[in-house]
């Protein structure tokens, strides 16, 4: 969608617009509606549903029950907001996880749930952030 264009015409009073729901991907909507990471306002930062971020980590070795802690910055995202990882990785014994921290901060926990110590190397990391709802 490159644009939304809303006219409301009444012929016997005032007409008020309760709520306006467009379908379609955030990634694709004007800015106006969900905001960008320039503009981190209350009026548009706030209004942007899902945020997300990838960045390169090398793990470091991690011996059975260690675990490794990185922080990563999404612009906009706030500590009520839900998170999410994602760990391109070819093992099924690292577990991860991820919380909204601090305000633009997301820190993802990796640990190591096997017998076995592991050293992966250098793995895309993805992270999601989700925007609460607002009444």
């Amino acid at each position: 969608m490159a644009f939304a264009q809303v006219e409301i015409v009444g012929f016997d009073g005032q007409i008020d617009l309760e709520a306006l729901r467009l379908f379609g991907l955030s990634v694709a909507a004007p800015a106006v509606l969900y905001g960008t990471p320039l503009l981190t306002g209350a009026l548009f930062g706030s209004r942007r549903r899902e945020l997300a971020a990838e960045v390169s980590w090398d793990l470091p070795s991690l011996a059975p029950g260690a675990t490794s802690l990185l922080d990563v910055k999404v612009n906009g995202a706030r500590a009520e907001d839900l998170a999410e990882v994602s760990l391109v990785s070819s093992t099924r014994f690292i577990e991860i996880g991820a919380a909204v921290w601090s305000n633009n901060t997301v820190q993802v926990m990796a640990r190591n749930i096997s017998a076995a110590t592991f050293d992966l190397g250098a793995a895309t990391l993805s992270v999601g952030v989700t925007k609460r709802r607002v009444p």
